[in-house]
């Protein structure tokens, strides 16, 4: 691993092998160009998502409104809305973490996207919605974030055993992550 330009605490992170993540992702990050500054500058490696992450992006800036327009006039529900809105961004977030995770062999460079939280105690819904995510962002680098509920674990088996890529999300005991694991 080269060590960045940067000589600051997260370059020593970096280089001590540690992936530095942001939790935070919205259009005025993608859009500015401030998530490839972070990336080249700040040894940003990969970019966490959640539904209260994007609803502070939605309340910052007027970059969302265009869209929002358009999904409005064209009847979508709140829930279609969210999904369009955020499927949108995070696909966009691993176009910018693309190069990242090629020099990393799929180590590093991920965007994590969770399943709707709503949804925890129901395996099949979850697995579903884990499925329509993986499809609509359609980018080899994403991750979907699915939490270790007893019915998570089972959605969780279930959707790696199709191929596609998870972040386990709120694990709280050692014996949940002895289960996990």
């Amino acid at each position: 691993m080269s060590i960045p330009a940067d000589s600051g605490p997260l370059a020593a992170l970096s280089a001590a092998g540690v992936s530095v993540w942001l939790d935070d992702l919205s259009r005025e990050l993608l859009a500015g160009g401030e998530l490839q500054k972070l990336i080249t500058e700040k040894n940003v490696v990969g970019v966490t998502t959640n539904p209260t992450i994007f609803a502070s992006a939605l309340s910052r800036g007027d970059r969302y409104n265009e869209q929002l327009r358009r999904l409005g006039a064209e009847g979508s529900s709140v829930d279609d809305a969210v999904f369009a809105l955020t499927t949108d961004d995070v696909r966009d977030g691993c176009d910018v973490f693309a190069p990242v995770h090629e020099r990393t062999g799929g180590v590093d460079g991920r965007v994590s996207l969770e399943v709707d939280p709503r949804l925890a105690q129901d395996t099949d819904a979850t697995a579903t919605m884990a499925r329509r995510l993986w499809e609509a962002v359609g980018r080899p680098n994403l991750f979907i974030k699915i939490p270790a509920t007893r019915k998570g674990l089972k959605a969780i088996t279930a959707v790696i055993a199709e191929g596609i890529s998870v972040n386990v999300t709120l694990i709280f005991s050692l014996e949940r992550y002895r289960e996990v694991m």
